[in-house]
């Protein structure tokens, strides 16, 4: 009898524990709910902030940041510090970049491992809406603390062997870390980004807070939204190699 009665208890257990356990798919499902739904999600044609990037390290500084997104994969990022203006940006099929504070004032076409940054920041709904379509192949790692806070992992594997670890927060399901890994001329690199402070525009929810740096390092560059604005025009000009430069 008391057998029985300690198989009975097994079972139930084991029962309990497979009605809880979640898959990839229920979390990606989560998370873009969380945001707003996917036809919200989808309804953003482009965004525009602006803010502060604070550079920490070797080399400290206090950029005012203008950052540009459209749903054609572009993006372009103009960050100006006493009146130098860094830029790099991404036009859906190349990159290139301004860099007047190292001397270099004409633009530059930036390497296929210089713009794999601006690719993902590109990507106005994120990797986890169509990852599929976008050549993700998502698991489940079940989860892992990030600062005290036992966070879903999720592993993002792209077609060229880069990695995403993904982290969400358990109870409301947004992002709250990743973990790139890039392969870049080479070696990989490893940068770990936190985003936090979300807030709602047009009905999804974007981090105001962006914070990144090399992985269990201090977070050396701090990105800070103050305004977000949603389906305003941008000219596609903008992100385009400007002519005269090499």
């Amino acid at each position: 009898m008391k057998i029985c009665s300690s198989l009975f208890i097994t079972l139930l257990g084991l029962l309990s524990g497979a009605a809880c356990a979640v898959t990839a798919d229920q979390l990606v499902a989560k998370n873009i709910s969380a945001r707003g739904g996917v036809e919200k999600i989808k309804a953003i044609q482009s965004v525009r902030y602006t803010g502060k990037l604070a550079l920490r390290g070797d080399f400290t500084a206090e950029f005012v940041l203008v950052r540009q997104i459209t749903r054609a994969n572009q993006v372009r990022s103009d960050a100006t510090l006493q009146g130098l203006t860094m830029v790099r940006a991404w036009d859906g099929q190349e990159g290139w970049g301004i860099s007047p504070l190292f001397g270099r004032k004409d633009p530059e076409r930036l390497s296929p491992d210089e713009s794999k940054e601006l690719i993902e920041i590109a990507d106005i709904d994120g990797p986890l809406v169509d990852s599929a379509s976008k050549g993700y192949r998502v698991e489940y790692l079940g989860t892992e603390d990030v600062d005290g806070t036992e966070a879903h992992k999720l592993k993002l594997t792209a077609k060229d062997g880069d990695v995403q670890y993904v982290y969400l927060d358990p109870d409301y399901f947004l992002v709250i870390r990743v973990l790139y890994q890039r392969s870049v001329r080479g070696a990989q690199v490893e940068v770990e980004t936190d985003l936090g402070n979300y807030e709602k525009v047009d009905g999804v929810y974007f981090p105001f807070s962006i914070d990144a740096g090399p992985k269990g390092g201090a977070k050396t560059r701090q990105i800070t939204i103050e305004r977000m604005d949603a389906n305003l025009p941008l000219n596609d000009e903008i992100f385009r190699f400007p002519g005269g430069g090499k």
